[in-house]
């Protein structure tokens, strides 16, 4: 098929590439324009553009599409049989759902209809999912809302993050697109309505999603360091300032203490949570200090036996 992909993030790029290698045609790559990042705030291109440059593939980046007139008559030129759309960060408008043939066929990173949105990987992962999966679907104006092609599912290691699982799911999705476009050009595909009412979502990360609930069990607390990766990650606070928490494992004890509060064994640091566990932590930050194991934490902030962690 003549396609146009939009994609953004590293969990588009094995599609693209094989979408490349099935023989179809990318005439054109969608990506998000370049952006500064980091603390030296240098100007950064997204991974699909990367690959996509090194493809020699024909790139657009534009700022807004839904009333950009230049895009719509580029894309209108090109005539494609269909839009590919993988973590692209943009709404796509009417007018380009209704452009292409067969349509805006997106790779959606969980079994729809569960969580829809933004971020579905890290909320299956934080949510204690043990299996999740991939699903391609026909775009419309909803979120996550579209009829349904294909899906396939992956199990969740039961110490995976949401990194390691993502690379895994996206090796997994780009299979499932190229089966996908074989499936509609032969016809053994119909798109399948989604059952709405056992819809859940999976809403775009903010840095409060990261802060460690003791009241939780230590068990729910380490399935959000999970999912919580690479950002906002897990957190708690210690004296007032902001501590990291890097590495940990929950453990079925009956805490000493209240929730929060800190049990020490030797050097090993222990967090009292709810449901008679607790939270092993092994490496942590304190505010503005280098990443630590336990132990040097034990050694340099000396906290005491019942000392409250967390507001």
């Amino acid at each position: 098929m003549r396609l146009v992909f939009c994609g953004t993030p590293q969990f588009a790029v094995p599609t693209l590439e094989s979408l490349i290698a099935a023989g179809h045609e990318i005439a054109l790559v969608v990506t998000q324009p370049d952006r500064p990042q980091g603390r030296g705030l240098e100007v950064t291109t997204s991974p699909v553009k990367q690959r996509a440059q090194k493809h020699g593939l024909p790139i657009t980046q534009p700022e807004k599409i839904k009333n950009n007139t230049e895009f719509r008559k580029q894309l209108e030129e090109i005539a494609a049989e269909a839009i590919i759309v993988v973590g692209y960060g943009r709404l796509i408008p009417p007018w380009m759902l209704s452009l292409p043939p067969r349509g805006n066929i997106n790779l959606h990173g969980s079994l729809l209809p569960k969580y829809r949105g933004a971020a579905p990987i890290q909320w299956a992962i934080a949510e204690g999912e043990t299996v999740s999966g991939v699903t391609t679907m026909l775009l419309n104006e909803g979120l996550d809302t579209g009829d349904m092609l294909m899906e396939r599912d992956l199990a969740i290691g039961p110490d995976e993050n949401a990194i390691g699982y993502g690379e895994r799911l996206s090796a997994v999705g780009a299979e499932l697109m190229v089966e996908t476009l074989r499936g509609l050009e032969a016809g053994s595909i119909h798109p399948r309505e989604q059952d709405h009412s056992r819809a859940s979502l999976a809403p775009i990360l903010k840095k409060e999603d990261g802060l460690a609930d003791f009241s939780f069990s230590a068990k729910r607390i380490y399935n959000r360091l999970r999912g919580f990766q690479p950002w906002p990650g897990c957190y708690t606070t210690f004296r007032g300032k902001k501590l990291a928490i890097h590495a940990a494992r929950p453990q079925a004890s009956a805490p000493q203490h209240g929730s929060g509060s800190a049990i020490i064994d030797g050097d090993r640091l222990f967090v009292s949570c709810s449901g008679n566990s607790v939270l092993e932590l092994l490496e942590v930050q304190p505010e503005g200090k280098r990443r630590m194991s336990a132990g040097d934490f034990l050694r340099g902030y000396r906290p005491t036996v019942g000392e409250r962690l967390g507001s």
